[in-house]
């Protein structure tokens, strides 16, 4: 679904990624382990579109998308939940959620609601209430709902266990597996490694922007160890 070739993302004269392969299937969840600098972040906002690329190539579904604006990478079926969640904190929990939807009709955001309530149950009981009342782990879960509400085919978690008590882990951790069983793949980057490799399939171990070590998960579960990302 999603594969990066050769993948290299500079800022003035640092390189944040230098020279990256990387592949998920549908279905898949892939993870960036990496501690804060290795260029985890700086690939996902490259896949994303925020920010350009200094070469390589980003195809989805067989389709280069490496000069498209993100808006239009969005409408292909890819979700985006950024790092320190960003909801809008005087919109209600409702209106953060539905705005990933925007490109639904109306009917569609309505079933899309109806599934994430289904999913997060606190929706329901908050939806009126304004996103920056919320707890980090609540507004977490709203960040990722209105991810998903857009129907994406492909998902990108940057940083979702940040910060969180370990409830909001297991909550988190349970809506990626919905995802799995649903088709969707999932390309999420993690310091805190332990949780995460508990749900990913495939594992990359990031550097000063290169990927070190790729395996299934249960095999690089010892480098990650060793590396000290967990």
């Amino acid at each position: 679904m999603l594969s990066i070739r050769d993948l290299h993302v500079s800022y003035g004269g640092t390189r944040a990624v230098d020279g990256i392969d990387l592949d998920v299937g549908a279905g898949e969840t892939v993870l960036l382990i990496g501690a804060n600098g290795a260029g985890k972040s700086s690939l996902i906002n490259a896949v994303i579109g925020l920010v350009r690329t200094a070469r390589g190539r980003i195809t989805f579904e067989g389709r280069d998308i490496a000069r498209l604006p993100s808006d239009a990478r969005a409408r292909f079926g890819i979700g985006y939940s950024p790092e320190g969640r960003r909801v809008f904190p005087s919109m209600s929990v409702k209106d953060n959620v539905l705005s990933g939807a925007v490109r639904l009709a109306p009917r569609e955001q309505g079933r899309r609601w109806d599934g994430l309530v289904a999913s997060f149950p606190f929706l329901a009981e908050r939806q009126a209430q304004a996103a920056g009342e919320l707890s980090g782990g609540q507004q977490q879960l709203v960040a990722i709902a209105r991810a998903m509400s857009g129907a994406p085919k492909l998902l990108l978690l940057d940083e979702p266990f940040l910060g969180l008590a370990p409830v909001w882990i297991q909550q988190i951790s349970a809506a990626v597996r919905r995802m799995q069983d649903e088709g969707i793949a999932v390309l999420m980057t993690e310091q805190m490694a332990r949780p995460a490799l508990r749900i990913a399939q495939y594992g990359h171990v990031m550097r000063s922007g290169q990927i070190r070590r790729s395996g299934r998960t249960e095999e690089i579960r010892g480098a990650a160890l060793a590396e000290e990302y967990l």
